[in-house]
Formats: structure tokens, sequence, C-alpha cells
């Protein structure tokens, strides 16, 4: 009986790692169709009305799903006011930042800066809400942020001033985002990672909407239909199916094995950006890519397989901290 349950508790431990490095490779294709759509000689405010709009009916049956499973409780005006602040911040300008940057930078470099976000976190929870930082946190930051520069030299050599630019727009992204994360602590615990998820997309939806229709009225009716396919792969193969793979990996080996799995994230970002873009990759790159995830190895290193499922408080570290990026 021992073995039996030994063997099942394996069995269920390697299907968390591969949902967590499934759903985060997903994540990170995002890029490559954002870059390919480019191509068509769309704009970023298109796009990303696209993504939403074509993701928000997933979403509401994800969410209509997960009603019938349980009760939930009834969201206050102040929730629903914190909710839509939450999707402004980490789906709608994290995003929209997000895909100006690449129309500047590489695949590759956008998906390693993106995947310093759990240090800005860090970083924000030090000065504004006083929480201490370990030496060996530190030592994560400056081999984190290292491996970046080292990544952006090999952007900067091919595209120049340009680079900078991206750098910035993408490193904002991840700020929007980290502060999303620290903000939607509280909501996670109290309404759910579902509903937060699903209210905050529909605030990004009706946002970007908003957003292109002020830009041009009719460019979300007027686009190739080489940039309809992309973006309806973008909503669900790149956005809503890795966000459910993610949500249940971390329900079963919790959330800092998660973050390990996520390092498949920036390694099959920068050969699928090599296969499908013709983006260069040099051994600077991937040089500067193994420090950025050896940093992140340094945060989560102390955790195996589980032998309980995870904490409240552990789910609420990390839900949602795949960015609808």
């Amino acid at each position: 009986m021992q073995s039996v349950s030994a063997a099942h508790h394996q069995r269920h431990y390697l299907y968390g790692i591969l949902m967590a490095g499934v759903g985060s490779m997903l994540f990170s294709g995002k890029a490559i169709l954002v870059k390919l759509a480019f191509g068509y000689g769309a704009n970023a405010e298109t796009l990303l009305a696209l993504r939403m709009l074509m993701a928000l009916p997933m979403f509401w049956a994800i969410y209509w799903w997960e009603s019938r499973r349980k009760a939930m409780s009834p969201l206050t005006w102040s929730d629903r006011f914190k909710l839509f602040f939450l999707g402004f911040l980490g789906y709608f300008l994290s995003s929209y930042l997000d895909f100006l940057g690449l129309q500047y930078i590489s695949v590759g470099l956008e998906r390693i800066v993106l995947y310093l976000t759990p240090t800005i976190v860090l970083v924000i929870s030090y000065f504004v809400l006083q929480k201490i930082i370990s030496r060996l946190q530190w030592y994560a930051l400056v081999v984190g942020y290292l491996g970046v520069f080292i990544v952006f030299i090999q952007d900067a050599s091919s595209t120049g001033i340009s680079a900078w630019l991206g750098m910035a727009l993408v490193f904002a992204s991840a700020c929007s985002y980290a502060t999303y994360m620290i903000g939607s602590g509280e909501m996670v615990q109290r309404i759910g990672s579902v509903r937060l998820v699903v209210y905050a997309s529909t605030a990004s939806a009706v946002l970007s909407f908003i957003q292109s229709s002020l830009y041009n009225p009719s460019a979300i009716f007027e686009q190739a239909q080489g940039i309809y396919w992309l973006s309806l792969l973008n909503a669900s193969l790149c956005t809503v199916i890795p966000m459910l793979l993610i949500m249940i990996a971390i329900n079963r080996i919790g959330s800092p094995l998660v973050a390990q799995a996520g390092i498949l994230g920036p390694v099959s970002t920068i050969f699928l950006g090599y296969f499908i873009l013709s983006e260069p990759v040099t051994w600077i790159q991937i040089c500067g890519m193994s420090l950025v995830i050896f940093a992140m190895w340094l945060l989560v290193r102390n955790d195996g397989p589980r032998k309980k499922p995870p904490s409240s408080s552990e789910l609420n570290d990390f839900d949602g901290a795949e960015p609808l990026h």
C-alpha cells in the first residue's frame, strides 16, 4: 500500500512539473506571435485589443465552470474598483508596455527581462513594505541583473539606440506586473485566483478596446486574416490554456517548484526566436540567460517534491504570477 501511495505521489509531482513547464513555454510563445503579427503591419494597440477580446469569453467560461463547482461570495463595489485597478496594472498597462517593447528588442531579451519580475517584487517589498531581503537574495538580484545586461549587449550591438527604448519599455512592463502581484495578494486570498484573473482580464479587455477605438475606431475589423489567426492563437494557446496549466500545477506542487519549472520559458523563447524569427543566438546571449536562470534558482533552491499539498499562503505568493504578458 505504501509503495502504491509513493508511486501516486511521484506521478502527481511529475504531472505538476510537466504542466508548469508546458504552461511557461506556452506563455513565452506570445512574444513569437506578436512579432509575427508586427510583420503584417499591425500595431500594439490593435494586437492587445484583439488578444484580450478573444480571450474574454474563454475566461468567463472558466468562471462559469468554477462557479458551478463552489459557491462564491458576492463582491462589494470596493472589490470591483480594486479589481479594475489591478486589471489596469497587471493585464492592460503591463501587456501594452510589453507589446511596445517587442517592436525594438528580440524575443529572447524580452522574456529574460520579464523573468526578473520576482526580483522586482523583492525590491519593491524591501523599499515600500520594509520586508527583509537576505544576503542570498541580494546575491541573486545582482547575478540576475548582470545576466540581463549581458543579453542586452547582444541586442544593442545589432539594433543600437532602439534597444535602450525596448529594454526600458519591457522593464516598465515587469515593474507594472510586479506591483500588480503585490497588490493582488490580499484579493487572491479573499475572492480566489480564478475570479481575480477573470475580472482583471475583463478590465483589461475593456481598456484595450477603448484604447484601440481611440487610436482607430475600425482597426480591429480591418486587419489581415493572418493577424486574426495569430491573435486567436495568442488568446487561447498562449494566454488562457497556460493560465489553467499554471494554476493546476500550483495546486499540485506549490509555487516555488512552478517557478523553477518556469526556466523553460526564456530558454524556449530564445530558440523559438532563432528557428521562427531568425533571431541570432550567440554564446554571449546564452551566458547571460544562464546567469538569470541561476539567479532565479537561488531564490527558490530549497524546494523539492512535496509530501502534502501547498498551503494557502504559498498559493497566494504565486497565484497569477505568470503574467498575461
